[in-house]
């Protein structure tokens, strides 16, 4: 098996490689580690947003200003509307303590200051808000219905479009390292071309001399992907610790699932494959070249 994976031991002295004193290693190391820890932060985004929107995606709000008189009228409307799951209106020293924080509390405080009624609905999947904004507004002619998706749009667009920064980034981490990985490969090539011509002289094919190459690329992105994987995930659990996983409670669960977390294991393997793809094509293109 290890034959098969490195080559046997007369290939690999032929080309000795795989070892993490050689610069390759630690460039891939250090493009894995910011290629994971940017997808991390790009998942964390998208979840956060899916999060958000699957939380609101049924819950509006029912907004009468200075109207503490109409509040059970539009509550009881609310409750016969078809399709609502849940009525709650929010507290006057809830919305007290809010505005506290805004004005003082001297303003809040007041009571000849108008307070609006605010009143969460939550509809049930399929529901039409339409009828229950009709239903509102017959029993209180001033009432608003205001959708919480809709308010929230502008931050739910700013996540998705950081998170599409994060996968455009991530993409071009990993041109970067194919353009490193061509590179490297080429100076193997310069160096050991004597080798490869004693190699040729003794009956060797272009295959067989790329697949040496290849297996010393491939170990090398093997070995610098998990090293710069390994520091990329002991960076995010320490994150994790310190409070980061309390934005999966703010959100009502966890940022990552199951989903992401395998594309954050596999993404070192990922560039070992593109490593190995890009190194067996730049060989075979240079030999091909001399002919």
């Amino acid at each position: 098996m290890i034959d098969a994976l490195l080559g046997t031991p007369p290939e690999r002295r032929l080309l000795p490689g795989g070892r993490m004193s050689a610069p390759t290693p630690w460039l891939i190391a250090i493009m894995m580690f910011v290629m994971i820890t940017v997808a991390a932060a790009g998942l964390a985004l998208a979840g956060s947003a899916r999060l958000v929107r699957e939380g609101i995606a049924h819950r509006h709000s029912i907004q009468i200003a200075d109207g503490r008189q109409f509040a059970t009228a539009a509550v009881e409307a609310a409750r016969h509307t078809s399709g609502v799951v849940k009525v709650t209106q929010v507290p006057e020293a809830e919305l007290r303590a809010t505005l506290g924080r805004w004005l003082g509390p001297l303003a809040s405080n007041r009571d000849d200051l108008p307070l609006p009624v605010l009143i969460d609905v939550e509809l049930a999947p399929g529901a039409d808000p339409a009828l229950l904004g009709a239903a509102v507004r017959r029993a209180v002619p001033s009432a608003q219905l205001v959708s919480h998706q809709a308010r929230l749009r502008p931050m739910l667009a700013a996540l998705s479009a950081l998170s599409w920064i994060a996968a455009t980034i991530v993409a071009l981490i990993a041109l970067a390292t194919a353009a490193a990985v061509v590179l490297a490969t080429r100076s193997a090539l310069a160096a050991n071309r004597s080798t490869i011509e004693v190699m040729h002289g003794v009956g060797a094919t272009d295959e067989q001399v790329t697949r040496l190459f290849q297996r010393r690329i491939a170990f090398d992105a093997l070995a610098g992907g998990l090293a710069g994987g390994g520091l990329a995930a002991l960076v995010l659990l320490l994150a994790t610790a310190s409070g980061l996983a309390s934005a999966g409670q703010w959100t009502g669960g966890g940022l990552l699932r199951a989903g992401d977390l395998a594309i954050l294991v596999l993404l070192p393997f990922a560039c070992a494959a593109l490593a190995t793809l890009v190194a067996r094509r730049t060989v075979l293109g240079s030999l091909r070249a001399e002919l």
